[in-house]
């Protein structure tokens, strides 16, 4: 059924031409992974700490959740169900790891369903938010690099985890002092989940000629991602509270310059410093640090060296 749906789909989007696959295309484009840190990162730094923690704290889960999901059921992409299913243009290079859940639904219902849960927000805004977290889902299917069910799945996931971080920020603002509990129970989470993915068995599907069809070590990969950046945020987020304290509460030119240069030296880290780090430790081990040291930077190591320099460069009273 989920098949038949995608090449449907696949038949009506040959012959509509490319005006709604461009646009869709540039919707998935906001469920990517670099696209949604850069957005929590301008929130977290520049607009409002409070939104941009809620954001991160939802998405980490969220990639925890994934990762451990899309391990367990280990369903295969629809072209490697179904020969005929051909994805539009370069979709395929940001479809990584398992199919189910969608990966790109999820970290749309965690940054933009998010704004569309706060009631603090104008409706309108929250309004164009929620269509956004509906278009990022259809595109998966419409592009044919995902399911029905996984992009299903994935909303309700993401959303359901939104809620229940919700629940936990709320609680952590009642009792500020118990925050290292929530980190340590979190790090268990994250070496659970990690550990369950080194050591499970996968399926071993053969094509005609006799070669392993997926490898299911190599689609682990998204997991170990999701653990770094669980860990990066517990540990970025318990000690930015403890020993930074930065607000954006701040004028409006110091937003703007913060904004500019910690994008530009975050591009640093994702581009360049994390790449290395994957090369110099291969494997897990080097997927999980590369994931951890751009989380970290964004919650913590930005914000330490913007809290210093900021406070240098206020003229002293006489």
């Amino acid at each position: 059924m989920d098949i038949q749906i995608l090449l449907r789909l696949q038949e009506f989007r040959n012959g509509a031409g490319g005006i709604l696959a461009d646009f869709l295309s540039k919707m998935t484009f906001l469920g990517e992974l670099n696209s949604v840190i850069v957005i929590m990162a301008i929130l977290y730094w520049s607009v409002s700490k409070e939104l941009g923690t809620y954001l991160m704290a939802g998405w980490s889960g969220n990639r925890l959740v994934n990762g451990a999901l899309k391990v367990t059921v280990c369903a295969y992409r629809p072209w490697i169900r179904d020969a005929r299913i051909l994805p539009h243009g370069n979709a395929m290079t940001t479809a990584t790891g398992y199919s189910f859940p969608s990966g790109h639904t999820m970290n749309a219902a965690t940054v933009f369903g998010g704004g569309a849960m706060r009631a603090d927000l104008p409706k309108p805004l929250r309004a164009v938010l929620g269509v956004v977290v509906a278009l990022v889902a259809f595109s998966r299917i419409y592009l044919g690099v995902h399911t029905p069910q996984d992009v299903l799945v994935g909303m309700g996931a993401g959303l359901l985890v939104l809620w229940l971080t919700l629940k936990l920020m709320q609680w952590v603002a009642k009792n500020p002092e118990k925050d290292w509990l929530v980190v340590c129970v979190g790090a268990v989470l994250c070496a659970a989940v990690a550990l369950y993915a080194a050591l499970k068995p996968y399926p071993e599907d053969f094509d005609v000629e006799g070669k392993l069809i997926v490898d299911g070590s190599k689609m682990a990969n998204d997991t170990f991602k999701g653990v770094g950046y669980c860990i990066a945020f517990l540990v970025g987020w318990v000690l930015e509270r403890r020993y930074v304290g930065f607000s954006t509460d701040v004028p409006l030119t110091r937003k703007l310059t913060r904004a500019v240069i910690g994008l530009m030296s975050y591009y640093v880290v994702s581009l360049i410093l994390a790449p290395l780090i994957k090369a110099w430790i291969p494997g897990f081990a080097g997927t999980t640090l590369s994931c951890f040291i751009q989380m970290f930077y964004v919650v913590f190591l930005f914000p330490l060296l913007a809290t210093r320099l900021e406070m240098r460069s206020e003229p002293t009273s006489r």
